[in-house]
């Protein structure tokens, strides 16, 4: 691979894991980014979680990625001195209902190999979480919390030191076959490794590569709890199966304030943090997808509980008061939203894995949504790996 040029679209943390690793061995590699600094979409708008893998369907690319991430990420985090803190995560039934589906979530816990886990009974759940309520609780004691920005930093720091290369101001807006070979931005590059996030779909069409599964932003509001000491861990819900995101939960973050949130609601840009930030062209492609569309139909109820959320602190503040009884909407004050690039296929569903597709000397990642910063090692090894020598 000495003599392999390859580019990478995208300076977040899929994108700089990916190109540190072809880097050491051997590549010579560019990442094209079209802003002016890395991590300036998903990776810096993340929550800070490293996941466990409680959640994923044992056998996934999400469930053995994450698994297999969590290992490389705190070796990563500990030889480049990055806080690494395992803080604990409890994931709370509120009612008979959800500690059935708790137990569902228990056993894909174990076939992940998730370490530590336990069932907890509501009295074993209040000594871990003086203020948290709920019928039952898995905890997770080895759930940690990073600055994914300080990570990807360091990966881009290793990239250089490699001898690869990262242009901001990039953007690439077209890709052009040179025989077997192709032209990006003026360069003639051997294989090219598409980690677009938020633009992944737009950028895999330049290529070639299907119109689906399509990107549909969602913005994730956040408020910031200003009494961080309501919370010791992280507390996170037991997921419903008829609703397509995971609902309100509780986050602290390495420099100790604690996030709540977030919600889900369409966003009409897709970099559209702010929610008078409208994007016409990025709001057409939403509505003329198909799979949206249909998607609406299905969860339009579920949309508007989201709404309301977004429009009333009270609303918001309800929801997590479901699991902290003593939270006050006046103890929230607004935190920086995020947006979600949600992969959704033509029929309407989800895509819930991890997606990587390979056109002729173009690798994509089409859909990496979270746990993908934990994984982001891991899935740098599974993409290269992989890629034709």
């Amino acid at each position: 691979m000495s003599t392999t040029r390859i580019g990478v679209v995208g300076a977040g943390i899929v994108g700089l894991a990916i190109a540190r690793r072809l880097a050491g061995r051997g590549a010579d590699v560019v990442v094209f980014e079209k802003e002016a600094d890395l991590a300036r979409h998903q990776t810096g708008h993340n929550s800070g979680v490293v996941h466990a893998g409680i959640y994923y369907p044992p056998g996934s690319l999400k469930a053995t990625l994450c698994r297999r991430g969590v290992g490389l990420l705190k070796e990563f985090c500990a030889g480049h001195e990055l806080v690494y803190r395992e803080i604990g995560k409890v994931v709370v039934a509120r009612d008979e209902t959800e500690v059935v589906r708790l137990k569902g979530l228990e056993e894909r816990s174990h076939a992940n190999g998730v370490p530590g886990v336990r069932w907890l009974s509501a009295p074993e759940l209040r000594e871990i979480e003086p203020h948290v309520v709920g019928a039952a609780a898995l905890h997770s004691p080895t759930t940690a919390i990073v600055d994914y920005v300080a990570v990807a930093r360091a990966l881009a720091a290793d990239l250089t030191a490699a001898g690869g290369e990262v242009r901001y101001g990039a953007p690439v807006t077209a890709i052009e076959p040179v025989g077997d070979r192709l032209r990006v931005r003026g360069e003639v590059l051997d294989r090219l490794v598409l980690c677009a996030g938020l633009q992944s779909d737009v950028v895999a069409r330049l290529a070639g590569d299907d119109a689906g599964p399509a990107i549909v932003p969602f913005r994730g509001e956040y408020y910031r709890l200003t009494r961080p000491d309501l919370v010791r861990g992280l507390v996170y819900p037991v997921p419903d199966p008829a609703y397509p995101f995971l609902g309100v939960h509780l986050t602290p973050r390495v420099d100790g304030t604690v996030d709540v949130g977030p919600n889900a609601v369409l966003a009409t840009a897709r970099e559209g943090y702010r929610r008078r930030d409208v994007d016409l062209r990025d709001l057409g492609r939403t509505l003329a997808w198909p799979g949206f569309r249909r998607l609406a139909a299905k969860h339009w109820r579920a949309g508007v509980r989201e709404i309301r959320g977004s429009v009333s602190k009270r609303a918001f503040a309800a929801a997590a008061r479901d699991y902290v009884p003593a939270l006050s909407a006046a103890d929230l004050v607004p935190a920086p939203a995020g947006v979600r690039a949600q992969a959704v296929d033509r029929d309407g569903s989800l895509v819930d894995d991890f997606r990587i597709s390979t056109l002729g000397p173009v690798t994509a990642v089409r859909n990496a949504p979270s746990p993908a910063a934990t994984s982001s090692l891991a899935i740098a090894e599974y993409v290269v790996d992989r890629m034709p020598s």
